[in-house]
């Protein structure tokens, strides 16, 4: 026995009942309404988490949105890679501006790494994951198969297009409000050893299947007692990357830190 019973419309101005939908389905434009409800509704639980309200509910679903998820004729602009490139570097100044203030004796170098740090994919992913954003990524079938909803690079790029999304929404001082909330404790807590950049760089290399990367000097500068180096490291099926140091050793570390950088890899420092 079926206990479902389709809703009845109004009869008609002849005394004739109007139409019914068939049992079990909803109507189009009803389905469509429940789907806007639905959609407000998990929009607000998100600005909720990351605390802040958007003007333009647009640019929160971009944000969220895995290039995998757009259909066909959708531009890869329409995900979040765009907000991911600006948020990454408005995340940079930010940490940038609290490290300058809240460490006045620090040099440099101290500084640098103390911000590679905070601003690695790593970080960036476990904030994401502290404010529940994980099932909030649109991922396509060819995303969720291939189990990026899971990859910390996806959950950091995440984080940094929020970031991104927050800027355009409401300015430095919002994204400033967002950055501080979420990272002032980690900035404050000691700083992890970083590992030496050459180790990472041949690390994860081998973990790719590729040979251990190759140094070569390319050009020595300056006067004997003070010479700067510039090296450049190779590996296949990517594009060098270069370093300048005042030692071999310490030129390689930067151009071993400038290749994981530019690919995503976790950090090392370079001091020589």
């Amino acid at each position: 026995m079926n206990d479902e019973t389709p809703d009845l419309q109004s009869s008609s101005a002849l005394g004739e009942a109007s139409p019914q939908p068939e049992v079990g389905r909803e109507p189009a434009a009803a389905r469509k309404k429940r789907g806007k409800v639905s959609a407000k509704v998990a929009a607000a639980a998100i600005e909720a988490r990351i605390g802040h309200k958007f003007a333009d509910p647009a640019l929160l679903a971009t944000a969220f949105t895995h290039v995998s998820a757009l259909k066909p004729a959708r531009k890869r602009g329409d995900s979040y890679q765009r907000l991911e490139f600006l948020g990454d570097h408005v995340l940079g100044l930010i940490v940038s501006d609290m490290l300058y203030r809240a460490f006045p004796n620090a040099d440099e170098g101290e500084l640098s790494k103390r911000l590679a740090d905070l601003v690695r994919k790593e970080s960036c992913a476990d904030v994401a994951k502290s404010l529940g954003l994980l099932d909030d990524i649109k991922l396509g079938a060819v995303g969720a198969g291939a189990g990026a909803r899971l990859r910390k690079s996806v959950l950091g790029d995440i984080c940094e297009a929020v970031i991104g999304a927050v800027f355009l929404d409401g300015g430095y001082s919002a994204a400033a409000q967002f950055v501080e909330r979420n990272w002032t404790e980690r900035m404050r807590k000691p700083r992890r050893p970083l590992r030496d950049p050459k180790t990472v760089l041949q690390e994860w290399a081998q973990g790719k299947g590729l040979p251990t990367p190759v140094y070569r000097e390319i050009e020595r500068t300056g006067p004997h007692h003070d010479p700067q180096f510039r090296v450049a490291v190779d590996l296949p099926g990517l594009g060098p990357a270069e370093g300048v140091g005042g030692s071999k050793r310490a030129a390689e570390k930067v151009a071993a830190s400038v290749m994981i950088a530019r690919e995503g890899v976790g950090g090392g420092n370079n001091d020589g």
